[in-house]
């Protein structure tokens, strides 16, 4: 189809690559070449490649996609999606295609039977998600951070090139100790009571298309990434570990040359209460959703960093 002079299609495999010179044009730095054709392939959902593109001839100048996935709902699973990636070529901004591409992809998640979307806008384009595309805010995440004294060794590893291979095999030599059987955790928000992302094996294997690790302290699972400091995206915090995560924690980062633990925490959440006796909590991500016919109660829905698509 053809929309004030763009041709616009549905994302498929033959178009991934387009995804990937866009990204490169709009944020200046390449990504694996697979990167964007394991992030898009849900097929453990049912559906796949939910999303477009807008090309000016042969250029692709915006893309909108979702990620579908599934809530579980006291016990059930409802199919949803996230709201992931949303970009459009400097030479190609103010033409109104984010909004184009937007309505598109959420008329193809109706009729893929997609019940609800959820995601984590910026500030910069949270007013165009509500106002002109009727999402509503329905929680708000905090960031704790937590300092931690230590040779800067990942920050080392990112300055030169030529260290970076070392580094990660220093990381994983380091984590042997710890490590967990498992990929990543289940969602420790579904054991609160609130409606949060399904995490199985079908998911968790999905999301290996960035790197993370899974270790295993005490009686308690940590599932983080690597990115200026320890970044946790969920723990299980067993309660007899309470008082002795944080310092395990920051030995860990302490080993690694990480210079921070950086969580993430719905307002609301166990996981919350907890971290404000360790930092004063930075307001972070908002957490929107557009219904599309699940009727789930917005004020029972929660996630972790760990369910955002950029962990």
């Amino acid at each position: 189809m053809y929309s004030d002079g763009y041709r616009i299609e549905r994302l498929t495999e033959d178009r991934l690559a387009d995804m990937t010179s866009l990204h490169k044009a709009v944020y200046g730095k390449a990504l694996p070449p697979d990167f964007f054709s394991r992030k898009y392939n849900t097929a453990f959902t049912g559906v796949m490649y939910t999303g477009y593109l807008a090309y000016a001839g042969d250029i692709p100048a915006a893309f909108y996609g979702v990620i579908p996935c599934f809530i579980e709902c006291d016990g059930q699973q409802v199919l949803a999606a996230q709201s992931a990636d949303t970009m459009t070529h400097p030479d190609h901004r103010g033409k109104g295609l984010f909004i184009k591409l937007a309505e598109l992809t959420y008329e193809l998640c109706y009729a893929e039977e997609i019940l609800i979307l959820f995601g984590f806008p910026n500030q910069n384009s949270l007013p165009g998600f509500v106002n002109k595309l009727d999402w509503q805010v329905a929680a708000q995440m905090e960031c704790f951070i937590i300092p931690v004294k230590t040779l800067p060794l990942e920050r080392l590893a990112n300055k030169f090139s030529f260290l970076k291979g070392l580094y990660r095999l220093y990381v994983l030599n380091v984590l042997k100790k710890h490590k967990a059987h498992q990929k990543g955790v289940t969602s420790t928000l579904i054991g609160e009571g609130f409606y949060g992302l399904h995490r199985d094996g079908y998911y968790l294997d999905h999301k290996t298309y960035t790197e993370s690790f899974t270790i295993k302290t005490g009686d308690t699972s940590v599932w983080f990434r690597i990115v200026d400091g320890m970044v946790i995206g969920d723990v299980d915090l067993a309660h007899n570990d309470l008082p002795d995560i944080i310092p395990r924690l920051t030995k860990i980062a302490r080993q690694l040359g990480l210079r921070k633990l950086q969580f993430q925490a719905d307002k609301r959440s166990a996981l919350n209460t907890f971290l404000k006796k360790f930092a004063e909590p930075i307001p972070s991500f908002p957490v929107i959703v557009k219904d599309l016919g699940s009727r789930l109660p917005l004020d029972k829905m929660a996630f972790a960093f760990a369910d955002i698509d950029i962990f």
